[in-house]
């Protein structure tokens, strides 16, 4: 029989999963969005919200109600083969390639460049970083502890100390909304919806649910009903403190124009302010943050990454594989923010349609029976424009235009033809057009129930 958790328990394992996923990304991205924004401040907040929330929350449904031992099985509804690159590249993601290093390198510019007085960066930036990787890698050793560790010490840490900076914006703001930027002009919800891939919790949450759920039934949760409800009670804490915190910052970038201008990144953003209200003080107030914000993400990330590539490469311990991703995390944190997300655009372009797709497939596969036929059909209609989207990111950020006249013309033809694509969402409609047709095509072909039997046998094999 299930055991039911306490309240005390899914509030723990709650604000771990929000510590999990608020990081680097969560606190300069909505500082930066509410700037940019000004007085289309809540058209564009609420998209942010939209992917930097409520997707997050479904993601860690998705994983609960599908009934899935991890993220490879779940895709491997559309193939077995696709399971393991499309899992490969998320991992690689929002791990040693972006989303781990950006760790490293957020925590180093806000957290300890206001104190360096002018000095050269660079060799503090190496020492800070192979301390903040070595503290990572020596969390992440022991990962059956995260839950003690961050959702017991580090998570309400995090909440109160945020929650000072901003009470203290709502009490005394620093003046009213000014005009919005020229992206935030027309299509502020649009822009914010893509702003909020930027934090690539979507991507982790399919990875975070893991997480959940093993923590979940080491508790004595093993029905599927009583796994649901449990990822969902913590998931709705997560994304409560999130949408809350992230509702603030904004407002405290947003509010802050009037005094100090549009400032280059969402990290100046939360040092000026903190500055402006607390003083020296608000420097060090920020700087305990943002080194836990931070530190309890890579542990997360690092420990997830480990235990996927130890399941996929068995021969290779979960030791080495934390120890080598974490240490290339640290040359990658060394190259600046800038640069690590400039390049994470045209990644997160790419792989966000089709994760969100997987998500879509995994509550509607009930009403098509499980059907193989609609997860590829489905799959593929995300692939065709995500691939464009991720193409066009990237020739943006390469110099010489080649590649432009390559996909531009593809991409021209898809904002003249697909509704909602100059706001990043021109891969739905046809998604939801293709998951309705196939499962029509699927019923009358008796598709349905066999699907799923032998994706469960090639998931096995």
């Amino acid at each position: 029989m299930d055991r039911k958790l306490p309240l005390s328990s899914l509030i723990v394992i709650g604000t771990m999963l929000f510590a999990l996923f608020f990081g680097a990304g969560n606190l300069i991205f909505p500082a930066q969005l509410g700037q940019a924004a000004g007085t289309n401040f809540w058209p564009a907040v609420i998209g942010f919200l939209i992917t930097g929330v409520g997707l997050p929350f479904l993601g860690i449904l998705a994983i609960g109600f599908s009934g899935s031992a991890n993220l490879q099985e779940l895709a491997s509804r559309i193939h077995p083969v696709y399971a393991v690159l499309f899992t490969s590249a998320l991992y690689l993601t929002i791990g040693p390639f972006f989303a781990a290093p950006r760790t490293g390198a957020v925590a180093f510019d806000i957290g300890v460049v206001p104190f360096l007085g002018g000095t050269d960066p660079f060799v503090p930036r190496l020492i800070f970083t192979a301390v903040f990787f070595g503290i990572t890698v020596w969390l992440s050793l022991n990962p059956q502890k995260i839950a003690d560790r961050v959702g017991k010490i580090l998570s309400p840490a995090i909440i109160v100390l945020l929650l000072g900076l901003l009470a203290a914006a709502l009490i005394k703001p620093m003046g009213s909304f000014q005009s919005p930027a020229a992206s935030y002009m027309a299509g502020a919800f649009g822009t914010g919806f893509t702003e909020g891939y930027n934090t690539m919790d979507t991507l982790a949450s399919l990875v975070f649910g893991i997480i959940v759920i093993t923590i979940v039934r080491s508790m004595g949760v093993e029905s599927k009903k009583g796994i649901v409800g449990a990822t969902f009670k913590t998931g709705f804490v997560a994304a409560a403190f999130l949408g809350i915190l992230y509702v603030g910052i904004a407002y405290l970038g947003a509010s802050s124009v009037a005094k100090l201008g549009v400032m280059d990144t969402g990290g100046a953003v939360l040092t000026a302010v903190a500055v402006h209200y607390f003083g020296d003080a608000g420097l060090i107030l920020l700087a305990v943050v943002i080194l836990l914000a931070c530190l309890t993400t890579s542990i997360g990330l690092m420990t997830a990454c480990g235990e996927y590539f130890h399941m996929l490469i068995p021969k290779v311990s979960y030791k080495t594989i934390v120890v080598v991703f974490t240490g290339f995390c640290f040359i990658v944190s060394n190259i600046g923010l800038t640069n690590i997300i400039s390049y994470s655009v045209p990644v997160l372009m790419f792989l966000y349609p089709l994760a969100i797709t997987l998500m879509l497939l995994t509550f509607l596969s009930p009403l098509f029976g499980h059907a193989r036929i609609v997860y590829v059909a489905a799959t593929a209609a995300a692939m065709l424009i995500s691939t464009v989207d991720g193409l066009s990111a990237l020739a943006d950020a390469l110099p010489g235009g080649y590649l432009e006249k390559l996909v531009g013309p593809v991409a021209d033809f898809y904002s003249n033809v697909l509704p909602l694509y100059e706001d990043g969402l021109g891969w739905l409609l046809p998604v939801l057009l293709v998951i309705a047709v196939f499962t029509l095509i699927a019923k009358a072909a008796g598709l349905t129930s066999a699907s799923m039997k032998q994706a469960k046998t090639d998931t096995t094999r």
